[in-house]
């Protein structure tokens, strides 16, 4: 560059600069949908390795809601979200019938377990959900329930139905995302139950171990939706559905398929699921 004519020198920077603003621009999004979904999918760093790839692939941005799956459907309810990616297959398939979307696409899965402190004084450790609340209840032992009606709460509170409803005195909720009930029942040596995926993500164990798992009752669906844009006119339905269309793409599967922690996978695309 020293050796250049200062009119070269200034034609290169300009060429530099544009090339620099033009892929700036290829890589910046075009338009931006928002998404209402739960902890799990945001809290175990699902999102930030699987949105840039699909805003990469189309140029579409996503902003996410992350709450608890009950508090994900209402917000779209009310039309805050052009997008619902949640884990309550009941709900959704009310939020369907409701006609606050055509239809509801299954994604992936994982699973759900119990998670306590190392010695488990009650005895819980297995492959019985049921049997295993049971004893936390009998025992009066520390249990964290997450208490905000999202997705990891309803299945709680159908595995202690399934248990005869007896929580027992030690069962104290949180109203909290997964992130904060497994602190603060690493905190309080409590039994927590939780997503695989943020248990595997989370990094402050203290003495929690995980004591159940492998209960089929515990399989954990995730499903998509593109809200009702017949509802809600403002929406982005076109984008939305390029979202729904990638992610249960072989494109989008294998992204999912591809998130490990310590080599471990925390998600396993099944989109072809009925």
């Amino acid at each position: 560059m020293e050796s250049l004519h200062p009119t070269t020198r200034r034609a290169f920077a300009a060429a530099v600069l544009a090339f620099a603003c033009g892929a700036f621009a290829q890589q910046a999004p075009t338009t931006t949908i928002t998404m209402a979904s739960t902890t799990s999918t945001e809290q175990s760093g699902l999102f930030g390795h699987l949105l840039p790839a699909f805003t990469a692939a189309t140029g579409i941005g996503v902003k996410v809601v992350a709450v608890g799956t009950g508090q994900a459907i209402d917000m779209a309810r009310r039309g805050d979200a052009d997008v619902l990616f949640v884990h309550d297959q009941p709900a959704e398939e009310k939020f369907v019938a409701d006609g606050f979307s055509q239809r509801r696409y299954p994604v992936m899965y994982n699973d759900f377990i119990l998670v306590g402190p190392k010695a488990d004084p009650v005895g819980t450790k297995g492959s019985d959900i049921v049997a295993a609340l049971r004893k936390i209840a009998a025992a009066n032992a520390p249990f964290i329930s997450r208490g905000d009606k999202s997705g990891t709460h309803a299945s709680e509170l159908r595995y202690w139905k399934a248990a005869g409803d007896r929580k027992g005195s030690g069962y104290r909720e949180c109203g909290c995302g997964m992130g904060p009930a497994l602190n603060i029942g690493a905190s309080s040596n409590a039994y927590v139950l939780a997503d695989r995926g943020t248990w595997l993500n989370f990094r402050n164990r203290g003495d929690l171990a995980v004591l159940v798992e492998g209960d089929k009752r515990l399989f954990n669906q995730y499903g998509v939706m593109v809200v009702s844009p017949q509802k809600f006119p403002h929406l982005k339905p076109a984008e939305a559905q390029k979202f729904v269309d990638w992610v249960t793409s072989p494109a989008g599967q294998a992204a999912i398929a591809s998130y490990r922690i310590g080599g471990e996978q925390l998600f396993f695309p099944n989109a072809n699921a009925r």
